[in-house]
C-alpha cells in the first residue's frame, strides 16, 4: 500500500466558477418552478379527492389552509422560480413552519403522516435552493467548523491514530445507525406510514408459523428475506468502513474527522477502487438498518444523506484535497470514480497513480 506526500499547487479553489454558479442557480429556479406546479396540483387533488385529503391533511380544514398556503407556498414558489429574491425568505419561513406544524400534528393525531413527510422534504429543498439564489451557494464552509472543519491531522503515533479512528467509528455508528434511525422508525409507525401485512400487523412482527393464510405467509417470508439482505449488507458495508478507516489511519496518518484529514494522499486499499469508500460504507449501513427494521423512511434517510453529502460536503472536501496534494490528487480523481468502483485497482507507482492524466470534472 502506498501514499503520496502533499504537493501544494494553489490551482484549486472552493469557490464555484461563474458557469457552475449559473448552472446551480438555474437548478434552484427549476426546483421552485416544480414545487409551485406540484403544490398547485396537490391543492386541486385535495379539493377533489377525499383519499389525498385524508392522507396529507388528516382532519385539518382544507379551505382555511388553502387561503394561506396558496399565496405563501404556491405563489411564492413561482416568484422564486422567476428569480424574485424577496420571495425566498417568505417561502422559506412558511415552508419550515408548516413542516414543523405537520410533523407535530401527525405525531399527536397519527394522521396526515404523508403530508408531514412531503412538507419536511419541501422545507429541506427550499432551504438549499433558497441559499443558492440568495447567497450564490450553500454556505457549507460556515457550517463545517470546529471538529468538522477541514484541517490536516497533527503528527501522532500510529497507535494513537488507530485508537482515535476506531473511537470515532463507534461514535459515528452509534449516532447514524441507532440514535437517528430509532426515532425515524418510531415516527414512521406513529404516522402510520409503515409497511404492514394485509391484516395490519408488521411483517417482521409476525411468525411464518402462526397459521397465516397464503398471502400473509408470502408477505412474512418476503419481510424476512429483506431483513436478511439487510444483515448481509450491514456486514459488508461495516467491513468496508473498517477497512477504509484503517487504511486512512495507517497510510494517510489521518482520521475520518475533517479536522484530522490525512497528511498523505491515500491511494491504497479500497481507495484504489473508489474515491469515497467510507461514504459508500456509511450509506450502505444506513440502508441496511432500514431493511432490517423494515423501514422505508430509514432507507430514504440514508439515500437523502448520500445526496446531501455528494452535493454539499464532497465539493469542498475534494477542493481541499486538490489544494493540498495538487496534481497527484487531480490525476487520481481523473482515474478513480466517486461512487462506481473500478473493476481493477488503479495502477500505482511510487505512491502516485499511473496512466493517462486528464484534469476535469469527476
Amino acid at each position: 500500500m502506498t501514499a503520496a506526500q502533499p504537493a501544494r499547487t494553489g490551482r484549486s479553489s472552493t469557490r464555484l466558477s461563474p458557469s457552475r454558479r449559473a448552472r446551480w442557480r438555474a437548478l434552484s429556479r427549476g426546483f421552485f418552478a416544480l414545487q409551485a406546479l406540484l403544490g398547485a396540483i396537490w391543492w386541486i387533488l385535495v379539493a377533489t379527492s377525499p383519499v389525498v385529503r385524508a392522507a396529507t391533511l388528516g382532519g385539518l380544514p382544507a379551505a382555511p389552509l388553502a387561503v394561506l398556503d396558496v399565496p405563501l407556498f404556491v405563489v411564492t414558489s413561482a416568484l422564486a422560480a422567476a428569480a424574485i429574491r424577496e420571495a425566498v425568505p417568505v417561502l422559506t419561513a412558511w415552508t419550515c413552519m408548516i413542516a414543523l406544524f405537520m410533523a407535530g400534528y401527525a405525531t399527536v393525531t397519527t394522521t396526515a403522516g404523508l403530508g408531514a413527510v412531503l412538507m419536511i422534504a419541501s422545507a429541506v429543498g427550499t432551504v438549499l435552493a433558497g441559499a443558492q439564489l440568495l447567497l450564490g451557494s450553500v454556505p457549507v464552509r460556515r457550517v463545517l467548523i470546529g471538529p468538522l472543519a477541514f484541517r490536516r491531522s497533527p503528527r501522532r503515533d500510529r497507535r494513537e491514530l488507530l485508537a482515535s479512528t476506531f473511537a470515532q467509528i463507534i461514535v459515528f455508528w452509534t449516532l447514524f445507525l441507532v440514535v437517528i434511525p430509532v426515532p425515524v422508525v418510531l415516527l414512521e409507525n406513529r404516522w402510520r406510514l409503515d409497511v404492514s401485512l394485509p391484516d395490519g400487523s408488521s411483517g417482521l412482527g409476525r411468525t411464518v408459523f402462526s397459521g397465516a393464510d397464503e398471502a400473509q405467509l408470502v408477505w412474512s417470508l418476503a419481510a424476512w428475506a429483506v431483513a436478511g439482505a439487510g444483515v448481509l449488507l450491514l456486514i459488508a458495508a461495516s467491513a468496508l468502513g473498517v477497512w477504509s478507516a484503517y487504511t486512512m489511519a495507517s497510510i494517510g496518518r489521518g482520521t475520518p474527522l475533517p479536522s484530522a484529514m490525512p497528511r498523505a494522499l491515500v491511494i491504497a486499499g479500497p481507495y484504489r477502487y473508489v474515491r469515497n469508500p467510507m461514504a459508500m460504507a456509511g450509506i450502505g449501513q444506513g440502508m441496511a438498518v432500514g431493511l432490517i427494521a423494515g423501514s422505508w423512511m430509514v432507507v430514504a434517510y440514508a439515500l437523502a444523506g448520500a445526496v446531501l453529502w455528494h452535493l454539499l460536503v464532497r465539493p469542498p472536501e475534494e477542493a481541499d484535497l486538490a489544494e493540498r496534494f495538487g496534481d497527484p490528487y487531480l490525476q487520481y480523481r481523473a482515474q478513480v470514480r466517486c461512487w462506481i468502483p473500478r473493476r481493477r485497482p488503479v495502477p500505482v507507482r511510487r505512491g502516485l497513480p499511473t496512466g493517462s492524466f486528464r484534469v476535469g470534472p469527476a
